[in-house]
């Protein structure tokens, strides 16, 4: 299923109430058959005339405009959708856009797993100009094949929407940025972009300094059969949640079947605690094409379990990512954020339901 959006004539500025209705008269759903083939039907929506409290308000955002240099070539960007992390999602396309020279050359590909009217409308109505599409990711693909890992947010069945981007995203697509919601970039995205894949089917940062061991059970590495899955490659850890994919090599190479394949071995024997990453690293961990540390100083949510302050770690940086359990928005609004929090805070677009109301 997949929503269109083409950004409105910048002449006349509509009430939101009547571009909301012309949006919805205008819209078409489309369910897609394979990566190139799609079939369209009409359906007939309501109207939400209140917001409801549990879908966050937000304020516009500015207009952000292409700069002299900028060409025409487009730059696909994907990232989940839902209810729960909207408020992430809304920063991160904030920050995207603001240290974006070419931010209209910038195309949103969001993938959710049940239509949510109000979450269109709110990224509609925030960013009226974003050239976005939204897909239907069927859950039932992987029913059946998740495990139940350390965190439930890692159990979701958007949280594996990434293993299947080459049969969501359209054909006309052949790279994509693949990022969480909980991240702000705080340069230009293009720079990730234009990385040399070097034939590899994925970029991302690597971390070899960290114990790779831990993402495996004992249960693992004491099968010789199973840790053999390693041979010829020298593995390090990967975060899943910011990487650069090559959508053809990853069809050709069906990498999505790959990594089945570990998860249907996970169902069978304990093999991993971590949603999924785990199944990523097996198949792609020591084959990748790694990039500066810069564009994911991820780990600012803590750990999994208890989400403790971290601090940044030392260098530049690109990208800030608040993996783990502890959200900055959460935090914040907890009013026990920690210092990193107050990086992310500028982003936040959202004003509150009961001031909405107010208004």
């Amino acid at each position: 299923m997949a929503f269109c959006n083409s950004p409105p004539s910048p002449p006349t500025q509509l009430p939101l109430g009547l571009l909301s209705i012309l949006t919805l008269l205008s819209l078409s759903i489309h369910r897609p058959v394979t990566a190139v083939s799609v079939a369209s039907t009409s359906i007939r929506l309501s109207i939400p005339r209140n917001p409801t409290p549990d879908v966050p308000i937000f304020r516009e955002a500015p207009a952000f405009r292409n700069g002299n240099t900028c060409k025409t070539e487009r730059i696909y960007i994907a990232m989940t959708l839902d209810s729960n992390y909207l408020r992430g999602t809304i920063a991160a396309v904030l920050s995207i856009l603001q240290h974006s020279t070419c931010p209209e050359n910038v195309e949103f590909h969001f993938l959710w797993s049940r239509f949510e009217p109000q979450v269109f409308f709110s990224i509609k109505s925030t960013f009226p100009y974003l050239k976005f599409k939204i897909y239907r990711f069927e859950s039932n693909r992987v029913r059946g094949k998740i495990s139940k890992s350390i965190r439930q947010a890692l159990d979701q069945p958007l949280n594996y929407a990434r293993i299947y981007l080459s049969d969501i995203i359209p054909a006309y697509v052949k790279r994509v940025i693949y990022l969480d919601s909980d991240l702000i970039a705080v340069d230009d995205i293009s720079k990730f972009w234009e990385v040399d894949l070097e034939g590899k089917v994925l970029a991302a940062p690597e971390y070899c300094h960290a114990n790779f061991t831990k993402y495996f059970t004992d249960l693992f590495w004491s099968d010789s059969n199973l840790a053999k899955a390693f041979e010829g490659r020298k593995p390090c850890y990967f975060n899943t949640g910011v990487m650069v994919v090559d959508v053809e090599k990853w069809r050709e190479g069906k990498y999505t079947r790959k990594v089945e394949e570990w998860m249907t071995v996970q169902k069978q024997k304990r093999i991993y605690q971590l949603g999924s990453l785990p199944p990523f690293l097996l198949v792609l961990a020591g084959n990748i094409k790694a990039v500066d540390h810069r564009w994911n100083q991820h780990g600012l949510g803590g750990d999994n379990l208890e989400g403790k302050c971290r601090s940044l770690h030392p260098g530049p940086i690109s990208l800030l990512h608040w993996s783990g359990k502890g959200k900055p928005w959460l935090r914040l609004d907890s009013r026990k954020p920690c210092t990193v929090d107050h990086l992310w805070a500028p982003y936040d677009l959202y004003r509150s339901y009961s001031h909405s109301l107010e208004e």
